[in-house]
């Protein structure tokens, strides 16, 4: 249901009062193929088959999500009306284009962690209401999401930790109110707050813009007397970075980036 309705914005987006083209058009069946004109790793084709499903198209796939793709690859055939298809064509290329683009990037932030065994996490800082979407496309490109919203894992950020004075009693009261399966990360600059965190009760500390030398005065804490405490790092992480910072010992990397420092990859449809 949250697919078809974000399917339907999207088109409506585009369509607006009616295509011109098919108010003055014969509908004929036409075959249309998506080919692709740069190398990329290919996320949308679950959002595709939905809007299929909606605008009876038949759709032939030659690729599946999460594939990597070369440029020249015909990637999917479309077949169905000429006026649906041709009305549909933005729509369904903006949807393969932008989840493909963070797809290709998130796996090339996987490929720079191979073999390290430290996991690529996605952020909040999506595209309002562009979520689901995006954090899907990252799936897509071997990431793994971090929270969806608020509501499933507690964060406690640096404001946040501004307005609470007694962090142990703090979560003593968070362990009563909040879900038993729910799960509490608390943001951290300084060896000194990760101790605080610790002591509280976190199940998750995240290493804020920390050097890479605290990270590993981190790591080394967590060993020795939190061991089951899981520490994510965040902040200053690139392409260039990445694997350094994986080299700490921490679990975890989370970055913005792999979504909203995506460059959109090069896709075009054809008909015929």
């Amino acid at each position: 249901m949250l697919k078809e309705k974000f399917i339907r914005e999207l088109v409506a987006e585009d369509i607006g009062r009616g295509d011109l083209f098919a108010r003055i058009s014969d509908s004929i069946e036409i075959r249309a193929y998506i080919i692709a004109k740069s190398d990329g790793v290919f996320a949308g084709r679950e959002y595709v088959e939905v809007l299929a499903k909606m605008y009876d198209l038949a759709l032939s796939w030659d690729i599946h999500d999460g594939e990597a793709f070369k440029k020249g690859h015909k990637l999917l055939l479309i077949s169905g009306d000429s006026k649906t298809i041709l009305s549909l064509e933005r729509s369904i290329l903006d949807m393969v284009l932008h989840a493909s683009s963070i797809a290709t990037l998130t796996a090339q932030y996987v490929e720079a962690l191979k073999e390290t065994g430290v996991k690529l996490l996605d952020t909040r800082k999506t595209r309002p209401l562009l979520r689901a979407f995006e954090k899907y496309a990252v799936r897509c490109g071997g990431g793994i999401n971090h929270r969806m919203g608020l509501d499933d894992c507690l964060m406690l950020k640096d404001t946040h930790l501004k307005t609470i004075d007694d962090l142990d009693l703090f979560m003593q009261e968070v362990r009563q109110k909040i879900p038993f399966t729910s799960r509490v990360e608390i943001e951290c600059e300084s060896l000194e707050m990760v101790k605080k965190a610790m002591h509280a009760g976190a199940d998750i500390v995240m290493c804020d813009n920390m050097s890479l030398e605290e990270t590993r005065e981190v790591v080394a804490y967590r060993g020795t007397h939190y061991p089951h405490i899981l520490l994510e790092a965040s902040g200053n992480v690139t392409l260039e970075t990445i694997r350094e910072i994986a080299a700490t010992g921490v679990d975890a990397i989370s970055s913005g980036a792999i979504i909203h420092q995506a460059n959109w990859i090069d896709l075009s449809m054809k008909v015929g």
